[in-house]
C-alpha cells in the first residue's frame, strides 16, 4: 500500500541511510493528508478532513497517555470548536449549526470539571468574573471545561482511530520529502522503533505539521521563533478547598501571578509563574522549593495553604517554559504548520487549546471538498494557506495580545505597572457589559480586535482616574501631567509590539 520510493534525502537521517536517486514525477500518493503529531491539533483536524472523505494518515511517535501539565483548560470558544469539529455528542454539519451543545464527547468520561469563568485575587480583595451569558438560553452562561491533558489526548486519538478514511500510526516522522526542485513537500519519513524496515516513506498531497511548542520542524520552515520569558512550576494541590467552586483562580500580588483550577473531582492544578532571573527563586535563596514556601503560600487563599504545602512536601515540581510565537505566513508548497508549532502565547489565558481547535476549524472549512476539490493543486492549497493566515487573525490576536499584554502587568512590581494592575482589577471588580466582553474575550468568545481595543483604552483612563483619586490634591496636576503620560507611555510599550505582530505579521 505504501510507497517504498523517495525523492530526497534528508538532513536528520543517519549518514550512512542512503535513499534512491530522488524523482523527477509524483510518487504514488499514500493519502490526501499526512499529519505528524497526535495532539488536540493534530487528532482534530485528522477528523475534521476523515468526515471531508479525505484520505488521513495521522503520525504519532508514542500513543502512550501523555504526562502533560500544560493544556488542561479549554475555555467556552474552544468546547464549541470541539463540537462543530464533529467531536461533539451529536455530529452536526457544521455549516448550519449554531455551536450550542454543550457537552462534547471527548470530554465526556474523564473526570472534565465545568469552568463558569474566572475568581481573581488581589491583596486580600476579590473579583468574580463569570462567562457571558449564551445567546440562546436566557440566563444560563457558557461553559469551559478543566482536565487532565493526558485523558483528552488519549479521547482524541480514540475519535481519530475511529474516524473512516483515517489511519492513525504509531512512529516518529524524521523528516519531510521534497520534490526533484526541493520546492515542493511530498511526503515524509518515518523511523521504526523496532523491525527490519528501520525507515518508511510515506507520499501525500498536503503535509500537515502539528509536532507541539518543542517543534522539529519549525525552524526549517517559519521565520520567526519562540521566545521564553518565564517558566510555570506546577504541582497537584490533593482536597484543596478553593474560594470559588468551578472557576479558574487567578492571584495577583506584588509577586508573579499563581493559576488554579481542579483537573478532577478531588484534584486541583496550581501553577507558579516564576521569570527568568527571579532572586527569590535562585539556588542561593534556597531555590524553587524555597520560594513556594516564602513567596506563594502567603498570599494563597488560606482555606487551600495546607493542602499546597502538603504537595510542596511531596516534591512532585513540574516545569513548562512560557512562550511567545508570533505566527507568520506561510510559503512551502505541499506543507502547513498547526497549533503550538505555528503560534504561541503566554497561558495566563489558558488559551492556547483553544486557539488551535479554531484553527482547526477554520482550516477545515477553508480546505474542504466544496472549496479545493483536489489538494494535488499545490497552487490553490498554498493560496488558501496564505489566506488561513490573515482571516485566522480576528480570533487568535484576541486571544494572543491579551495573553502577552496582560502578563507583564499582572507579574509587575513597579509604580508605574502596579497602577495599570490595580486598574485592571478595579474594572474587573465593576462587573456588567465590561466584564461580561472582558471574559468573552478571554474565553474565545468575542473575537473583534475593535472590542479589545475600547477596553484597553477604558482600562487604561480608568487607572489614570483611580490614581488620580487616590493622591492628595497638591499632587494632582503630577499626577495629570507626568504619572498619566508615563502610564501611557508604557501601556504602548506593552501593546504596541503585539498589536503590529499579530495585526500586520
Amino acid at each position: 500500500m505504501f510507497s517504498d520510493a523517495v525523492s530526497f534525502s534528508p538532513s536528520t537521517l543517519p549518514s550512512n541511510y542512503s535513499p534512491p536517486p530522488r524523482a523527477q514525477q509524483m510518487p504514488p500518493r499514500d493519502a490526501d493528508i499526512i499529519i505528524v503529531g497526535g495532539g488536540v491539533a493534530g487528532c482534530s483536524a485528522a477528523v475534521a478532513f476523515g468526515k471531508q472523505g479525505r484520505r488521513v494518515l495521522l503520525f504519532e511517535k508514542s500513543l502512550k497517555e501523555p504526562d502533560r501539565v500544560s493544556g488542561e483548560l479549554l475555555q467556552p470558544g474552544g468546547v464549541k470548536a470541539l463540537n462543530r469539529l464533529g467531536l461533539g455528542s451529536e455530529c452536526p454539519d457544521s455549516r448550519a449549526w449554531t455551536g450550542q451543545l454543550i457537552a462534547a464527547a471527548c470530554l465526556e468520561g474523564i473526570d472534565a470539571v465545568p469552568c463558569y469563568g474566572y475568581w481573581v485575587s488581589y491583596n486580600g480583595e476579590a473579583a468574580q468574573i463569570p462567562y457571558p451569558e449564551r445567546p440562546d438560553r436566557p440566563g444560563t452562561r457558557e461553559e469551559g471545561r478543566s482536565f487532565r491533558h493526558g485523558k483528552f489526548v488519549q479521547k482524541l486519538r480514540q475519535e481519530a482511530m475511529n474516524t473512516a478514511n483515517v489511519t492513525v500510526i504509531e512512529s516518529k516522522v524524521k523528516d519531510v520529502i521534497r520534490d526533484w526542485t526541493g520546492d515542493r513537500v511530498l511526503g515524509v519519513i518515518t523511523e521504526a522503533a523496532s523491525g527490519e524496515r528501520k525507515y518508511r516513506h510515506f507520499f501525500a498531497s498536503l503535509v500537515m505539521i502539528s509536532d507541539g511548542y518543542a517543534s522539529t520542524f519549525r525552524k526549517r520552515f517559519l521565520p520567526n521563533k519562540p521566545s521564553i520569558r518565564s517558566k510555570f512550576w506546577a504541582l497537584e494541590l490533593e482536597h484543596a478547598e478553593l474560594p470559588c467552586s468551578n472557576y479558574g483562580h487567578v492571584v495577583l500580588s506584588n509577586h508573579p501571578p499563581i493559576l488554579l483550577y481542579r483537573i478532577d473531582d478531588t484534584t486541583t492544578r496550581i501553577f507558579i509563574d516564576v521569570p527568568t532571573g527571579l532572586p527569590s527563586a535562585s539556588p542561593k535563596a534556597g531555590g524553587i522549593r524555597a520560594h513556594m514556601l516564602n513567596v506563594v503560600l502567603p498570599v494563597l487563599p488560606p482555606r487551600c495553604q495546607q493542602s499546597f504545602r502538603e504537595a510542596v512536601d511531596r516534591g512532585k515540581f513540574l516545569s513548562m517554559p512560557n512562550c511567545y510565537l508570533a505566527d507568520s505566513e506561510q510559503t512551502t508548497p505541499g506543507l502547513m504548520i498547526l497549533g503550538d508549532a505555528m503560534n504561541m502565547r503566554h497561558p495566563l489565558t489558558g488559551a492556547g487549546m483553544t486557539v488551535a481547535l479554531k484553527d482547526v476549524l477554520l482550516i477545515s472549512e477553508l480546505l474542504s471538498p466544496d472549496n479545493v476539490p483536489s489538494l494535488e493543486d499545490a497552487d490553490a492549497v498554498l493560496k488558501v494557506v496564505k489566506k488561513f493566515h490573515w482571516v485566522r487573525k480576528s480570533s487568535a490576536s484576541v486571544i494572543n495580545i491579551l495573553a502577552m499584554s496582560l502578563y507583564p502587568i499582572c507579574a509587575a512590581n513597579d509604580p508605574t505597572l502596579n497602577v495599570l494592575k490595580n486598574g485592571l482589577f478595579r474594572y474587573f471588580q465593576r462587573g456588567g457589559r465590561a466584564v461580561e466582553e472582558s471574559c468573552g474575550m478571554l474565553a474565545g468568545l468575542v473575537d473583534n480586535l475593535a472590542v479589545l481595543e475600547k477596553h484597553v483604552l477604558a482600562v487604561l483612563f480608568y487607572s489614570i482616574w483611580l490614581r488620580l483619586c487616590e493622591v492628595p490634591l497638591w499632587k494632582k496636576p503630577w499626577v495629570l501631567g507626568v504619572e498619566a503620560f508615563v502610564v501611557l507611555w508604557q501601556t504602548i510599550v506593552l501593546l504596541g509590539p503585539y498589536l503590529d505582530w499579530e495585526i500586520w505579521g
